[in-house]
Order: C-alpha cells, then sequence, then structure tokens
C-alpha cells in the first residue's frame, strides 16, 4: 500500500495524516446498551449495539439518518416496511446486513442475545434523529437515549 502524501497546511507547511484514538463512549439503555465507537467528527456514525434476549428496540424511523447493520452473534429479528401498518419481519443471523435508508420504519428485537454494529450518516442533529412510534419503555415519541 502507498502511504499517503503529506497534506499542505493553511500555513503552507505539509502535515502529515495521523492515526487518532478517541475513547468510545458506553451508553446504557433500558435493551442492553451502545458503544459509541465513532462519534460522527469524521462524517460518519459508528455503534456496537449489544440488546438482551427477548428485548427491543424502538418501533422508529429516521428523517435523514440511514443506516447499515450487520449482526456479529446472536439472532434478531428484523421489523421493516413503510408504515407500522405495513411491516414486514426477517430473521437475521451473523454476519448478515441489512441497509436502512431515511424513512424506513423498523425494530430490532433480540430472539437470544445480541451483538450487531450499526453504521450511520451523521448530519447535523443526528443524536436527535429518531421518531418513535412504540416503545416499551415509555420512550414514546421522545428521542431520550
Amino acid at each position: 500500500m502507498t502511504p499517503v502524501a503529506a497534506v499542505p497546511a493553511r500555513s503552507g507547511r505539509a502535515v502529515e495524516p495521523q492515526a487518532d484514538f478517541p475513547s468510545a463512549a458506553t451508553q446504557p439503555k433500558p435493551w442492553g446498551h451502545e458503544v459509541l465507537f465513532a462519534g460522527g467528527e469524521h462524517g460518519y456514525v459508528g455503534k456496537l449495539i449489544t440488546v438482551r434476549a427477548g428485548q427491543a428496540l424502538s418501533l422508529q424511523y429516521h428523517t435523514e439518518k440511514d443506516e447499515t447493520i450487520v449482526v456479529v452473534s446472536g439472532e434478531a429479528l428484523l421489523e421493516h416496511g413503510p408504515s407500522a401498518a405495513a411491516l414486514t419481519s426477517r430473521t437475521m443471523r451473523p454476519g448478515e446486513t441489512v441497509h436502512l435508508p431515511a424513512g424506513v420504519v423498523h425494530r430490532i428485537t433480540a430472539v437470544v442475545d445480541l451483538l450487531f454494529a450499526e453504521v450511520s450518516s451523521a448530519a447535523p442533529g443526528w443524536r436527535d434523529d429518531v421518531v418513535r412510534l412504540a416503545d416499551r419503555y415509555g420512550r414514546d415519541g421522545t428521542t431520550a437515549p
């Protein structure tokens, strides 16, 4: 692999690209927890999400954010569709991936303990870009974690 050339800085001197090692933040959730390993500062968000068996994320959609999810371990039931009244269900297992464009209604339920990785777009306000249609934990209609 060829190394990346130095990038000219505004001062005219070259700046070498460098690796960055930020801390990953863990956010407890009523269904498990998520580890935020990329917080949007580079144009994308990356999370590792753990869901306990039998627990479910909100039935939700995003107005701008688009997500790609891959199951790392466990088994998930993904409900998805154009509206809450028109959902299709699909079981997902390790290695299976789904892309959820903005506007797709979706919910993930852990059939057994579940770990999945989620990468999403990071438009300004991405943390609040969730519309919860139904939630087992009393968060309907909110953007609360």
